[in-house]
């Protein structure tokens, strides 16, 4: 779609929006020229830039699914002027898309193998698109285990999904939240000390996770406790994203550059790199 001129956004509306968290918005949007809408592609952990027009862009990783190519979508934590901005839009608004950018989650090597997600707050994003992903070609992959964690019940994004994902029987689903609140009748403490007590297995399994970097550093540590290899972990990296196509060097750390050879990396290759997250 970015091949004839990077810098050039398709032309996108939205045609809805979901108020996920008192901070994160969700916008399903649609190309305009239905044309590139039906030959658009991608892969799971791709992201995109989304624009609005005369105030700027950032970057965001596409958590729809392509297995369902009703919408492309986006979630949006309010953290500056751009997505402030984003957080006005309604329905029937115009947006620029540059998409797909970066590479995606290594999908095609982990199959046959179990899968572990684990998610905090808007780390669910990317891992949502990869999960569903999963879930639509469930035959491919062996058990899928989700940790899924955040302050509050109401930080929690994409809980109109729990309930599925909660209930579903091809796969586990372990919610909690950092301390006790009304109601909630899911797991209380910190991911990291959760991921302990499920145990998941090592052998033969690839753990997905994605989140703050206070909980990612600890989720790791965990899972090295649980015996996993640096390459059986793979993140996505949220680093200042400008051009998306590497010629800023906003987001370089050393000389890769996460737009480029990013967003998603294994613990492997992370450990290779500099020390600038």
């Amino acid at each position: 779609m970015t091949a004839s001129n990077p810098y050039l956004p398709e032309i996108a509306t939205v045609v809805e929006t979901v108020q996920e968290t008192p901070t994160i918005k969700t916008f399903r949007v649609r190309l305009n020229n239905p044309g590139r809408m039906a030959a658009f592609r991608y892969e799971p952990g791709q992201v995109g830039q989304l624009s609005v027009f005369g105030v700027g862009e950032s970057t965001f990783v596409i958590n729809s699914p392509p297995t369902r190519m009703d919408y492309l979508q986006f979630s949006v934590m309010m953290a500056g002027e751009v997505t402030a901005k984003l957080h006005t839009l309604k329905a029937g608004d115009q947006v620029g898309v540059r998409a797909p950018l970066g590479n995606a989650f290594p999908y095609e090597s982990m199959k046959g193998k179990d899968i572990v997600f684990v998610g905090g707050g808007i780390g669910m994003a990317p891992l949502r698109t990869l999960l569903l992903f999963m879930l639509d070609n469930r035959e491919d992959y062996g058990k899928i285990t989700l940790l899924y964690g955040a302050r509050s019940p109401e930080d929690m994004a994409f809980r109109y999904e729990l309930p599925e994902w909660t209930t579903r029987k091809d796969m586990e689903t372990v919610l909690t939240i950092d301390r006790e609140a009304p109601g909630w009748e899911h797991k209380v403490g910190l991911i990291p000390n959760v991921l302990l007590e499920m145990a998941p297995k090592s052998k033969n399994a690839v753990a997905v996770t994605c989140g703050p970097p206070i909980m990612i550093k600890f989720t790791l540590q965990a899972l090295k406790k649980l015996g996993f290899e640096d390459d059986q972990i793979v993140t996505t990296l949220e680093k200042r994203m400008k051009c998306g196509v590497g010629i800023c060097g906003r987001c370089n750390i050393g000389t890769k550059y996460v737009c480029m050879d990013g967003p998603v990396f294994t613990y492997a290759q992370l450990k290779e790199l500099p020390n600038e997250l």
